[in-house]
């Protein structure tokens, strides 16, 4: 127990593993070949750079239910700024950067209204939404190819070397980059001193608002990302995309060991959390199992790792 406790992310690591040797027993074949890997991992890609930004606001304490919005908002974005002939790297940028100003929104209303980030994101997850129907005229925005479709799409011959296609890498180095502002800096440390006991940290001199400001806005700053790879996706900008996503987001981080009352998850945890309910849910597709049998089964491992999350830190008060 004492290794879980200071490696978080191996409880879904090992349930990964798990969860992957059973599938592969009972559906061999097609599942355990090396493309599916890579199909899967292509396919964790939006939650899991999601997550990595979800993972910093619940360790803080808070919530985000904006996501979903905010990734349809940002395929919007994107595909606009590609129709309108800009290139693909700024397309990029602008839907990045209408996310992060998603996210500073989300911030500055929460810092300076003092309401709870719950119903402040879930203001701003139907005002998103709408916005983002309004910029698309509620219809899906078609754009010219420009290469951003190459971020998710199979690798092309002679590129076997990079194992994976471009956007899985991206992920994998945002949520490294994440997980080492965590543990090296100053300000990593400041977002779980605030999540673990805010009046503590404030007393401590720990700037509380302005670091929620920038951490909601770090979260929209990822979510944009996510919403760049799912227009690679998609290849087009869909303002009615990703409904019900911030729900896959925070799942991922809660089964990676992230706890909703704050001060407690991990990156690479989160990461894993992704990867297993894409194995799930791959897993049973290839079994024939119907989509609401694995939204039940989703919805179980959740409340599964709540309670498990609960009854720790019970057993921990106790001592």
């Amino acid at each position: 127990m004492k290794y879980l406790r200071k490696y978080p992310f191996l409880g879904p690591l090992v349930a990964v593993v798990v969860v992957y040797v059973i599938f592969a027993i009972i559906a061999p074949g097609p599942f355990t070949r090396a493309q599916n890997l890579t199909t899967m991992a292509g396919q964790t890609v939006v939650v899991g750079i999601a997550a990595a930004g979800m993972t910093l606001v619940i360790l803080l304490g808070g919530i985000d239910l904006s996501v979903g919005s905010n990734v349809a908002l940002s395929t919007v974005v994107c595909a606009l700024c590609l129709r309108s002939g800009a290139p693909a790297i700024v397309a990029a940028l602008a839907a990045m950067g209408s996310g992060m100003l998603a996210g500073l929104v989300n911030g500055a209303l929460v810092t300076t209204l003092r309401i709870t980030p719950f119903i402040v994101t879930l203001g701003t997850m139907r005002a998103l939404r709408g916005l983002a129907k309004g910029l698309a005229d509620e219809q899906k925005i078609d754009a010219p190819a420009s290469g951003l479709e190459a971020l998710l799409a199979p690798l092309p011959p002679g590129w076997g070397w990079a194992l994976f296609p471009p956007g899985v890498w991206i992920m994998l180095g945002t949520s490294a980059l994440v997980a080492a502002m965590l543990v090296y800096t100053r300000g990593g440390r400041h977002i779980v001193a605030i999540g673990s006991n805010e009046a503590t940290a404030r007393l401590c001199g720990v700037r509380v608002e302005r670091v929620k400001w920038l951490v909601y806005g770090l979260a929209g700053l990822f979510a944009g990302l996510a919403g760049v790879m799912e227009y690679a996706t998609l290849t087009v900008g869909d303002p009615t995309d990703s409904i019900g996503l911030e729900l896959e987001v925070i799942a991922a981080v809660v089964i990676g060991g992230g706890s909703l009352a704050g001060g407690e998850g991990s990156v690479a945890g989160a990461l894993f959390g992704a990867l297993l309910m894409t194995v799930i849910r791959t897993g049973s597709t290839f079994l024939g199992i119907d989509n609401w049998v694995q939204d039940i089964v989703t919805g179980g491992i959740v409340v599964t790792a709540v309670a498990l999350d609960r009854a720790r830190r019970s057993s921990e008060a106790g001592r």
